[in-house]
């Protein structure tokens, strides 16, 4: 698992850890909570490009269906086939295991800290 104090966050409750010029982004765990049992995601491939704001992917559970937002504009490098296989893991390790895409970014946007993302969920 990931340290938190480490990650950036959006208020579409999706986690960032930037690595260079590369961010992995993945759903927080509150949002995990909120959906569920996660039960299917559709994620982009790599080498796709993506708009920060806009919808890149599709979080299925038994509760609802969400949409996943970009956090950044980029091209994903890698999606993680194994959430895609079993997405329970965004469920069982949602900052860890249970990431969802990564992704080539050339400027990153403000994203909230732990402590503005906390305030945003009354935690």
């Amino acid at each position: 698992m990931t340290d938190q104090s480490e990650l950036r966050y959006t208020s579409e409750h999706e986690w960032v850890l930037v690595e260079g010029s590369v961010a992995t982004i993945g759903i927080t765990a509150y949002a995990a909570a909120q959906l569920g049992d996660i039960v299917y995601l559709d994620l982009p491939a790599a080498g796709t490009e993506i708009a920060g704001g806009s919808v890149v992917g599709e979080i299925e559970s038994t509760k609802s269906v969400g949409e996943l937002f970009a956090p950044v504009d980029g091209t994903v490098v890698e999606k993680n086939a194994a959430v895609e296989d079993a997405p329970e893991l965004v469920n069982s390790d949602p900052l860890g295991a249970g990431w969802l895409l990564k992704v080539e970014f050339t400027e990153l946007p403000e994203l909230l800290s732990l402590a503005e993302y906390n305030a945003l969920i009354g935690e």
